[in-house]
């Protein structure tokens, strides 16, 4: 291929991309211009990204008022508190989960592993009645200890990710770390936790994510609008029986996505290290 057609097919690339990526991002821009344009402007002058009338103060302010005397910011602590806690667990529990199936030798671990991967094909919605009865018995319905459990204990997908990454570690450093008097544990915390951290923190955006856009189990297991999250707050914003305040609705959605937008900034860098990488680096 000649220099002239090299330069001329990049720039047929790179302009399809352009166009494909303006496609992709261009929801969450409207979203966004909406969530600037005055309530009654929103969908009147929907094909416009610029609003005439400008609503952005009231549209924040009686969004961040929130809806049956709890604010916004109550919804977005409860998200927060589910989003933390079942994370940390749930990416602590599937490392544990990881690195005995990987690294420590036990009856019929092959098979058990087997087991938890099958679950990978079990849809979320059918374990959600055998949870609700268990939640209903322990009195931990409507409350957020019924939406952190169910994340907490880990994770089939995020156990196969870990065990690939950890497998991919030389076993000549466990042996070394043994022959130092490490046991187990030791080399758990002392040589896998800190080598695993590109499979951890991909872990932890996708499990930060899943757990922060969750819909269907707040819908479920939570009743008083004071436990609601984010998912289920930003529905309180649409009534079809009466006023919706879609501006308000657009302005919190914009504000929702900044925890999610924030982590994977900061973390980007290892989401395609902990996906792609198998073994250390040289």
């Amino acid at each position: 291929m000649s220099q002239a057609a090299r330069r001329w097919y990049a720039i047929s690339f790179h302009f399809l991309m352009t166009i494909l990526g303006i496609l992709m991002i261009y929801p969450l821009i409207w979203s966004v211009a909406s969530s600037f344009k005055d309530n009654s402007e929103i969908f009147v002058n929907s094909y416009s990204l610029f609003p005439r009338d400008w609503g952005v103060i009231e549209n924040y302010l009686s969004g961040w008022k929130g809806v049956g005397g709890v604010s916004f910011g109550r919804f977005l602590w409860n998200s927060a508190v589910v989003a933390v806690i079942g994370t940390l667990g749930g990416v602590m529990s599937s490392l544990m989960a990881a690195y005995a199936f990987a690294r420590v030798r036990f009856a019929l671990s092959s098979f058990w592993f087997v087991c938890v991967m099958t679950t990978l094909m079990i849809p979320n919605q059918v374990m959600i009645v055998p949870q609700y009865i268990l939640f209903k018995r322990l009195h931990l319905i409507d409350t957020l200890t019924s939406l952190i459990i169910p994340w907490f204990f880990g994770s089939a997908f995020f156990i196969f990710l870990m065990v690939q990454f950890i497998r991919g570690l030389p076993l000549d450093l466990d042996e070394a770390a043994e022959i130092d008097g490490c046991g187990k544990m030791g080399i758990f915390f002392r040589i896998v936790l800190p080598l695993a951290t590109p499979a951890i923190i991909t872990s932890t955006i996708f499990s930060f994510y899943w757990i922060w856009q969750d819909f269907f189990q707040p819908l479920i297991f939570i009743s008083s609008t004071r436990m609601f999250t984010v998912s289920l707050a930003l529905n309180l914003y649409f009534d079809p029986n009466s006023f919706s305040n879609y501006g308000g609705l657009f302005a919190m959605s914009v504000i929702s996505l900044i925890p999610v937008v924030a982590v994977f900034l900061v973390f980007q860098r290892y989401l395609v290290e902990g996906v792609a990488t198998t073994g250390l680096k040289g």
